[in-house]
C-alpha cells in the first residue's frame, strides 16, 4: 500500500508476512484507510493499547491488507475525555463492532454515531476498562443488568423473534433477533461476548514462550491455526528461523484441523437439509481423522502441539504412514459423498439461493476466508504469501461465485480434497532434521505479526514483548469479527426456518469474539 500522496512514511515491521507500520494523526486515519480501500485493501483487525505508561493516551492500530501485504496503521490518542479518533467503519463496515470492543475493554471512543457497548455485559463497573494498565483483574465484581437497544424495524405486519442467548444445541450463547414479516427475514441483529473470557488481559505479563498455549485455546476448532499466528508474531520478533521440519509438522497440523472441521461441517448441513445420513458418515469421518491425531500426536484437536520455536511433538514413520492411508480412504469416501450430496434433489432444493452473499456485497462489507472464496473473493493466504512451506506444497485455492449456501458446500467439499491431498504430499516431503529451535531473548517493545490460513479464514496475532520476556500486549483476532455481520445480510429475505442452515453454512466463533 502506498500512502505517500498524505505525506505518510512506513516501516519494516516484523512480521510472517510482508508488513509495514505507518504512524497516522488523528485526523489523518480515515483519509488513510480510503487511500488503502482504493487500492484494494481490506480490513484485518482493529484494536487498541493502553498506553499511558509509557507514551501517553492510547494508541490505536488499524491492519489492512492488500495484495502486497499487510499495513499497520497506528493513531495516538491523548488521554482527554473527548478525545476520538476517527470512524473507520465508514470505509469498511466491518470495524464498527471493533471500535465498539475497543471502547469497552480499553475506553478509547471512536467518531461512529452507533456507541453502544459491545464486550461490556455490565460484568464490571462502566467507567473500568479491563485492557488499562491500572485495571484490577483480581475483584470479582458483582454483575449488573443490561439493558441493550436493539434496531428495530417497524410497520405493518412486522414482528419480532428473539432467538437465544443460550441454545439447544451445545454452543456457546449469541443472541438473534429477527425482524419479519410473515416467515421472511427483513432484518437480522446479532448480540454476542456472552462468554467474556478475559483472554487479552491474560496476556500481559506472561512468559512468551508460554503464550501459544493460551492463543491456542482463543477457539477450540482452531488450535493450530491461532498457536501457530502466535509462534509466527514471537519468531518475527526474535528473528528465529524454525527449522523446515517443524515447518512442515505445522503444516500437516493445519490441514488436519482443516479436514476435521470440514467433514464436521459438511455432516452437520446435510443434517440441516434434513438428510441425517450425511452427518452420520461424515461424523464417522471426522472421528477417525481425530483418532489418528490423538495416536499420533497426543491429543484429539492437537492442543499444544505447535510451540515457539517449533512443534513439542515429533511424528514417527507408522503414525506418517497412517496419515497416508487415511487421507487415500476419506478422499474416496468423500468423493462418493459429494455425489449423493449433488444428487439429492432436496438437499439441494435447500441449498441452492439460500443465504447468498453476491460477490459485490462480500467485497464491500468484508467478506475472508472461506466463506469469501464462496463469493468469488479469491483470497488465501497459503497461496498469496506463500511462505515455506507453503511456496514448495503449490496449493490450490478453491473458490466459487454463488455465495448461497451450495456455494459454500462446494467450497468445502474442494479444500477437503485438497488438504487430503496436501497431507499425503507433506508426509511424501516431510524433511529431516530438528523440529524445535530455542527461543532466543527477546528486547521489550518489539512488536511482531503472525497470519495463518486457518480453516474458516485468517487467523491474526499481534504480539508485543515486555520486560523480562514478558507479554506487553497480544490482540488475537478471529476472522469471523469480519464475518459475523456478513451473516445478518445473508439471511435478508430468506424465512427464518432457514436460519440455522446459513449459519451453519458459515460457521462463525462465538468464542474467538469472546476475548
Amino acid at each position: 500500500m502506498d500512502f505517500s500522496r498524505l505525506g505518510l512514511s512506513a516501516a519494516t515491521l516484523a512480521s510472517a508476512v510482508p508488513a509495514v507500520r505507518v504512524p497516522v494523526g488523528s485526523g489523518q486515519l480515515v483519509p488513510a484507510c480510503r487511500v488503502a480501500k482504493e487500492q484494494g485493501a481490506h480490513l484485518v483487525a482493529l484494536w487498541a493499547s493502553d498506553e499511558r505508561d509509557r507514551a501517553g493516551g492510547t494508541l490505536v492500530r488499524v491492519a489492512l491488507q492488500d495484495a502486497s501485504g499487510l499495513a499497520v496503521l497506528e493513531v495516538a490518542v491523548p488521554d482527554l475525555p473527548d478525545a476520538r479518533y476517527g470512524d473507520v467503519s465508514a470505509i469498511f463496515p466491518a470495524a464498527g463492532r471493533m471500535q465498539r470492543a475497543a471502547f469497552d475493554l480499553v475506553g478509547v471512543a471512536s467518531e461512529a454515531d452507533d456507541q453502544r457497548p459491545w464486550a461490556w455485559m455490565a460484568s464490571w463497573p462502566i467507567d473500568r476498562y479491563p485492557l488499562r494498565r491500572d485495571f484490577e483483574a483480581s475483584p470479582k465484581w458483582e454483575p449488573g443488568q443490561e439493558d441493550y437497544e436493539f434496531v428495530r424495524v417497524e410497520g405493518d405486519g412486522v414482528h419480532e423473534i428473539p432467538v437465544g442467548p443460550v441454545h439447544a444445541g451445545i454452543i456457546e450463547p449469541g443472541h438473534f433477533r429477527f425482524q419479519i414479516v410473515g416467515e421472511k427475514v427483513l432484518r437480522l441483529e446479532e448480540r454476542l461476548c456472552y462468554t467474556h473470557k478475559g483472554i487479552e488481559k491474560r496476556f500481559e505479563s506472561m512468559p512468551l514462550v508460554e503464550g501459544s498455549r493460551l492463543a491456542g485455546r482463543v477457539s477450540g476448532d482452531s488450535t493450530v491455526a491461532y498457536a501457530w499466528a502466535y509462534s509466527q508474531a514471537l519468531e518475527a520478533i526474535a528473528g528465529l528461523a524454525v527449522p523446515p521440519r517443524a515447518l512442515w509438522l505445522r503444516a500437516l497440523a493445519l490441514e488436519r484441523e482443516r479436514i476435521a472441521n470440514h467433514l464436521g461441517d459438511l455432516g452437520y448441513l446435510g443434517n440441516d437439509g434434513g438428510f441425517a445420513f450425511g452427518l452420520a458418515q461424515f461424523s464417522r469421518l471426522k472421528e477417525e481423522v481425530v483418532r489418528t491425531n490423538l495416536a499420533a500426536f497426543g491429543h484429539r484437536f492437537m492442543m499444544d502441539l505447535v510451540v515457539p520455536g517449533g512443534v513439542a511433538r515429533d511424528l514417527d514413520r507408522d503414525h506418517a504412514a497412517a496419515m497416508v492411508d487415511e487421507a487415500k480412504r476419506v478422499a474416496a469416501e468423500a468423493e462418493t459423498l459429494r455425489g449423493i450430496y449433488d444428487e439429492h434433489d432436496g438437499l439441494q432444493d435447500r441449498f441452492r439461493t439460500c443465504g447468498r452473499v453476491a460477490p459485490e456485497l462480500a467485497e464491500r462489507l468484508g467478506l475472508v476466508g472461506m466463506a469469501a472464496r464462496a463469493s468469488g473473493l479469491a483470497r488465501d493466504l497459503r497461496c498469496d504469501f506463500a511462505a515455506a512451506p507453503w511456496d514448495a506444497l503449490a496449493v490450490r485455492k478453491a473458490g466459487a461465485t454463488g455465495g448461497d449456501v451450495a456455494a459454500r458446500v462446494a467450497v468445502r467439499f474442494d479444500e477437503l480434497a485438497e488438504s487430503l491431498r496436501l497431507v499425503r504430499s507433506i508426509v511424501d516431503h516431510l524433511p529431516d532434521g530438528d523440529f524445535l529451535a530455542p527461543v532466543p531473548d527477546v528486547p521489550p517493545h518489539r512488536l511482531g505479526l503472525g497470519c495463518v490460513e486457518g480453516w474458516r479464514g485468517p487467523v491474526l496475532v499481534a504480539l508485543e514483548a515486555g520486560p523480562g520476556g514478558t507479554i506487553r500486549r497480544c490482540h488475537p483476532h478471529d476472522p469471523s469479527w469480519a464475518n459475523w455481520p456478513v451473516l445478518e445480510h445473508a439471511v435478508i429475505g430468506n424465512i427464518v426456518p432457514d436460519f440455522p442452515l446459513i449459519n451453519k453454512s458459515f460457521n462463525l466463533s462465538y468464542s474467538g469474539q469472546d476475548l
